[in-house]
């Protein structure tokens, strides 16, 4: 059959297979991944790996450690942390890059561990950033992370593939962040939720490989796991650069010139009759310069527009692994040059990486930048994530090259931050308002949405000694598409550890539904919408659920990291659309008159079928393979990670 590029990488890096199985979009495989990273976070998935009894790291090559969060933090806490990050690093053998050599995810990039169609993780939201060259980069928890320390491997549910063909080519001015920020606002509703979002078409050949790593980031803000790029005669040359950079540093193996001719000859690619759920076609043409209003990024404005009300800023931001390489930098200080920063305004620049800033000094756009008025920061993260000089005050409005504009992200949930291209942050801090360099139409590409059908193909699940081929329970309908881990657990219990599991179960769902715990019984089975579990990764959101009695959740998607969570602590969570849809649609009397916690009959799960049964009608499920029913038997990962390693 054929397969998609994701189906073909995680078909290349999964473990234990049985003979002649062909992945699919659906499936949850065990996976090897080539490479994990982990950044500031690392101080956390230390204790866990420490937790779980390893004495050592399974493959010391492939986690890879970053400081690059909390860089500006110089008190005895923080660089304590940091030291006992390196200690562990130096004892197991792990690359370690200090703080102030960059952001996580560009040194990953420039320095050799990302490779086209390779698997490749991190502990961030952004690691979808891979995809620029050829790579599946897609997310894990630090749970994952301890176990992939200590046995090298972790789980991955396949999800389904959508078709991006890009036509055309960009206009002048117009750059590949417009071209994420217009996605993100044209298919705004779920469009790509979860998904595998595979970039096609001509128009791909016109993008700068910064510029698909723009996109690729934000992928991510777009609700994807994964975004794709091709390799083509621009990833080959900005690997060979790459490779030629890296034996200039002595590292001759990591990245090689005859790697890059194999991709060239031999380079990854999806199945010409691939199945995908969905295509979206853009006009690269048409697109024009937009930002990202408040307080999300499914909310744009063309620049042409929003310039005509003249909405003053307090504060302007080129930092960040989605917009800090040097063409952005290169871009921001050919707008500057001669001019000065507004009055009033402070323009905050940090480069991704140490390497681009040293560039950009040697090539004289750094003193460009300085000039103009700019204020410098250290190689990281800084502002983008809350943290260090510059964040956003209550009142303040803020313009941003960075990938999240959410309430409370840059600093004060009463500040407003919109995101745009460098350009359109530089201009903006020259007026003083929000503003472009040049004039433009405005235009916004048309819509152009097909939904190709898709359904998870009928397969027949191998079903492993212990585990139940089937099981019953009542339904408790939540009606609510994004409900979030703080409705499921609050923020006020999150940093509880004196909590006993029974006092846990007794917080789940009360900011949701007070009514929830009355009730709720033993065994019950929640049905629920859209994006169950989005907003923090408090792990307590999944087991409080399964404190509390309650079997399985069924939804109709889930957000990554609750379903991560929950498996990992042997909690089940299985997506079936139309599940949902038939409960919603059979009680609209109760959903319309706002009753949140809706018991209704009973529904039969057959695992080996991924198939449930309710009031006589059979609805198809993701099927909870082999490797996921292992993770279940286990206790969850952590207790399977110790099985594993004979502890």
């Amino acid at each position: 059959m054929p397969q998609t590029i994701t189906e073909k990488i995680i078909q290349k890096h999964a473990v234990d297979l049985g003979e002649g199985y062909e992945v699919r979009a659906g499936d949850m495989v065990s996976v090897r991944p080539f490479h994990v990273m982990t950044h500031d976070n690392t101080g956390a998935v230390i204790p866990k790996f420490e937790a779980i009894g390893a004495a050592t790291v399974a493959d010391p090559n492939q986690p890879v450690f970053t400081l690059d969060h909390n860089v500006q933090d110089t008190s005895d806490g923080n660089l304590e942390k940091y030291a006992k990050i390196q200690a562990f690093a130096e004892k197991h053998g792990i690359v370690f890059h200090p703080a102030g050599a960059g952001i996580g995810h560009q040194l990953m990039i420039e320095n050799g561990f990302v490779h086209p169609g390779s698997l490749v993780v991190a502990s961030d939201s952004h690691s979808n950033m891979y995809g620029g060259l050829s790579a599946l980069g897609t997310p894990v928890v630090r749970t994952d992370a301890a176990a992939l320390w200590a046995t090298g491997t972790t789980w991955w549910q396949v999800p389904r593939s959508i078709k991006v063909i890009l036509e055309g080519e960009l206009e002048p001015g117009v750059t590949g962040k417009d071209v994420i920020i217009t996605l993100c606002g044209l298919y705004n509703s779920g469009e790509v939720l979860n998904a595998a979002v595979e970039f096609h078409g001509e128009g791909i050949h016109y993008l700068s490989i910064s510029e698909r790593l723009t996109i690729a980031n934000m992928t991510t803000e777009w609700g994807a796991l994964v975004g794709w790029f091709p390799f083509d005669a621009a990833t080959a040359a900005y690997l060979r650069k790459r490779s030629e950079v890296l034996l200039a540093r002595g590292i001759p193996d990591r990245l090689t010139l005859e790697m890059v001719a194999k991709w060239e000859n031999e380079a990854p690619h999806p199945d010409e009759d691939a199945e995908y759920a969905a295509e979206i076609h853009l006009d690269l043409g048409a697109v024009t310069p937009h930002v990202s209003c408040p307080h999300s990024v499914g909310t744009m404005r063309s620049v042409a527009e929003i310039q005509k009300d003249r909405i003053q800023i307090h504060k302007a931001y080129l930092l960040s692994c989605t917009n800090a390489r040097l063409d952005d930098l290169a871009a921001a200080a050919e707008v500057l040059e001669g001019e000065r920063v507004a009055e009033g305004v402070e323009l905050y620049v940090a480069a991704a990486s140490a390497e681009i800033q040293e560039e950009a000094e040697a090539q004289g756009i750094w003193e460009e930048l300085m000039e103009a008025g700019a204020i410098a920061l250290p190689p990281g993260c800084g502002a983008c994530i809350g943290l260090g000089a510059g964040l956003l005050g209550a009142g303040e409005v803020g313009i941003s090259a960075t990938n999240r504009n959410f309430k409370g992200r840059m600093g004060s949930a009463d500040a407003e931050a919109y995101l745009a291209s460098p350009a359109v942050v530089a201009a903006s801090a020259v007026n003083g308002y929000i503003s472009g360099p040049d004039k433009n139409s405005g235009s916004v590409p048309k819509r152009r949405f097909i939904d190709l059908g898709w359904k998870p193909p009928a397969r027949t699940v191998e079903i492993r000694d212990g585990f139940p081929q089937e099981l019953e329970g009542r339904v408790l309908l939540l009606p609510t598409d994004n409900l979030n881990t703080d409705g499921i657990y609050g923020k006020d219990v999150t940093y509880r550890d004196d909590l006993t599991p029974d006092e846990m179960a007794q917080y789940a769902m009360l900011n949701y539904d007070r009514n929830f715990q009355r009730i709720a019984a033993e065994n019950d089975i929640i049905v629920a919408g859209r994006n169950f579990g989005t907003g923090s990764s408090r792990e307590q959101a999944a087991t409080a659920l399964k404190y509390r009695g309650i079997r399985m959740v069924i939804a109709a998607s889930f957000s990554q990291t609750y379903l991560r969570n929950a498996f990992n602590n042997a909690f089940i969570c299985i997506e079936s659309p139309e599940l949902s849809a038939a409960l919603h649609e059979h009680h609209q009397a109760e959903i319309k008159s706002g009753v949140q916690t809706i018991p209704s009959d009973s529904v039969h799960i057959d695992f080996s079928t991924a198939t449930a049964i309710w009031r006589d009608r059979t609805f198809s499920l993701s099927p909870v393979g082999p490797a996921a029913q292992e993770l279940l038997l286990a206790g969850g990962l952590e207790a399977l990670t110790r099985q594993r390693l004979g502890l």
